[in-house]
């Protein structure tokens, strides 16, 4: 029987695959497209709203600033990029850590730059950080005072890098060893761009993100070593409400307080002169000034010095009196008198925007308002500064009170090398250029004169000018190794606290006993904590019985009253609105003065009316084991 065999099946055909369709490849290649701008929408939009903010700058850079801007770029759009492909992965948690990471970066970076820059005209960067680091309070009182703007700057970035991960997420799935590079590469991007060096001072030539980013992560090495102590720093003010007040001065007069920085007393003319070399143009705009030889601040440091000129409180009063005490402003605006603050110190510096945006002043700029461009320590131009003064105390009504606060002899000072009499001069801190950095010093003094002066003379020339007691003093002095320091802050030596100061009054602005008084505190102790006293005492306050409980607070005596007994008068440089870098403390009999820093090995006593360099320490004068009475009293 034959074998049947079965036949063969023959396999179909192989299909021939198919090309996909016009429609099909146009909506691949527009979803590739998709997926590219998405990855890139976050640093377009870090640009563009840089340009947006201030695109005239940028454009204006040069050649070497560009190229700085590019790497930042660079930067940025790789940070994003890495955390936006994470974000988009389908699965495993990672991804939802890294869509966290974006969206609160992003909202944090651009949101809390575009914030501080409608605030300050540039934007938030390390020297800011380190200079206002009492950061949860800082945060916390800049929030309460205005965190309706905060939240208005930080939305749009918000729903912008929300919608970013959203989208992400919509979109096919990026590729398996893009994701992969994503994840790994994620993290140390994080890291890495906290402490990645940039452009950040003054030309701020990157990204508001990367020098964000550059802030926060120097704030946190600074945190984190043994100088935290040091970073406290003003914050802002809880005055109470003070009741009306009936202002009832001896004469109808307006008061100015003219403020200068970090002039020392052997750096100015406070006595007439007949040629003053380094100050010619404000000693010749105030030729009847009468002088205060003995005045003293409490402290070299600015933001210690503002809160006891202003208040009349001690440094050492704490840092919730410091605070909550009412100062000069408060008061005037009790007994409704109009008043202004223009300063061309950065507001940004030690938080001074906390301290001084409750101020209830008409009129009231920093550095910023008047040049964008200011840098942090020098602050705007004082000439700018003056300018705006001018152009504004004619509106106040008078009487008024005026704070015109100038600032560009603060370090590194500003100098004019067309105008510079004082040589050799150089900007060198080295020790062996000491008298040469003394002579920069000394022309930076001269060229703010130009300033002083003319403020001095086109406020005369006007009538209200004539009615106007212009008051003049330097926040503190300034080191030039006299004692092993250089600049301020160190110590409570003369040269550090030891400043000009004098008061010009038109005729007829002072009662006879008022001249009479002032006139006898020439040669006088006198201190800054008598500045409030005196102001109040010229306004027509200084006797209101709704003061009573706060004058009991001032341990300063008017200027316009006879030089009466002072007890001990607190120095230092560490107190409730500054932590000082290096501490030191002292305290004023007489003109005996106590000293101690926190590496000298025992306190040093002076006279100062008989030792004006504070050579020779009078613990040690009659030997080791004796010390001055009166300096004991002191202790």
């Amino acid at each position: 029987m034959p074998i049947s065999t079965p036949p063969r099946s023959t396999p179909p055909p192989a299909e021939v695959p198919q090309r996909p369709s016009l429609a099909g490849r146009q909506r691949a290649r527009a979803l590739r497209w998709a997926g590219w701008l998405l990855v890139l929408a976050p640093v377009i939009a870090v640009v563009a709203a840089d340009f947006v903010t201030r695109g005239e700058r940028i454009l204006d850079l040069p050649l070497k600033y560009v190229a700085s801007y590019g790497v930042a770029v660079l930067e940025s759009g790789a940070l994003w990029a890495t955390l936006v492909v994470a974000s988009a992965s389908r699965r495993g948690l990672f991804r939802w850590a890294a869509a966290g990471l974006f969206v609160a970066l992003f909202t944090l970076s651009m949101g809390g730059q575009l914030y501080f820059h409608a605030q300050y005209a540039t934007y938030l960067n390390l020297d800011a950080t380190l200079f206002g680091t009492s950061v949860p309070e800082s945060l916390l009182g800049q929030l309460e005072a205005d965190g309706a703007h905060f939240l208005q700057a930080t939305l749009p970035p918000f729903l912008l890098s929300l919608g970013v991960v959203i989208a992400a997420r919509r979109l096919p799935r990026p590729r398996r060893s893009r994701a992969r590079f994503a994840r790994f590469f994620a993290l140390p991007a994080v890291v890495a761009v906290f402490f990645l060096p940039c452009s950040y001072r003054r030309v701020q030539a990157s990204t508001p993100d990367v020098i964000y980013f550059h802030a926060i992560g120097g704030l946190v090495k600074e945190l984190s070593g043994e100088r935290t102590v040091a970073q406290i720093r003003p914050g802002r003010r809880t005055p109470p409400s003070l009741p009306p007040l009936a202002a009832q001065p001896s004469r109808s007069r307006s008061v100015v307080l003219l403020l200068t920085e970090s002039v020392r007393a052997d750096t100015h003319c406070s006595v007439p002169a007949a040629d003053c070399l380094i100050a010619p143009e404000a000693n010749r705009a105030a030729p009847n000034r009468m002088p205060l030889t003995q005045l003293r601040s409490n402290s070299s440091t600015t933001a210690i010095q503002l809160a006891v000129l202003w208040s009349g409180l001690e440094p050492t009063a704490g840092r919730e009196a410091l605070h909550a005490a009412p100062v000069l402003f408060d008061y005037a605006h009790a007994a409704g008198i109009d008043s202004a603050y223009w300063t061309s110190h950065h507001m940004m510096f030690a938080n001074s925007r906390l301290w001084v945006q409750d101020l209830p002043t008409r009129f009231q700029c920093g550095a910023t308002d008047i040049e964008p461009l200011a840098d942090i320590d020098l602050g705007g131009d004082d000439a700018l500064l003056v300018d705006r003064a001018l152009s504004q105390i004619g509106e106040l009504r008078e009487p008024y009170l005026a704070v015109v606060h100038v600032g560009n002899t603060h370090v590194p000072y500003k100098i004019d090398p067309d105008d510079a009499p004082f040589q050799p001069s150089s900007p060198s801190q080295a020790e062996g250029d000491n008298e040469a950095f003394r002579n920069y010093y000394k022309n930076a003094i001269h060229l703010q004169d130009r300033s002083v002066g003319r403020f001095l003379r086109e406020l005369r020339a006007v009538p209200a000018g004539e009615r106007a007691v212009v008051m003049f003093t330097s926040d503190h002095g300034e080191a030039f190794r006299e004692h092993h320091q250089l600049i301020h802050t160190g110590s409570v030596y003369e040269e550090e606290i030891h400043v000009p100061g004098w008061i010009d009054a038109p005729p007829g602005t002072l009662s006879s006993d008022e001249e009479r008084a002032l006139g006898a505190w020439r040669d006088a102790l006198a201190f800054h904590t008598d500045v409030t006293p005196t102001v109040l005492d010229l306004l027509g306050l200084y006797d209101a019985p709704e003061l009573a409980s706060f004058r009991e607070r001032m341990p300063g005596q008017s200027w316009l009253r006879t030089p009466g007994p002072r007890g001990p008068v607190a120095l230092t440089n560490c107190s409730g609105v500054w932590g000082c870098a290096f501490r030191n403390w002292g305290l004023m009999l007489g003109t005996r003065k106590l000293e101690g820093r926190e590496w000298d090995q025992t306190w040093h006593c002076f006279d100062v009316a008989a030792d004006p360099r504070e050579e020779r320490d009078r613990r040690l004068a009659r030997g080791a084991q004796t010390s001055d009475s009166q300096c004991h009293a002191a202790r």
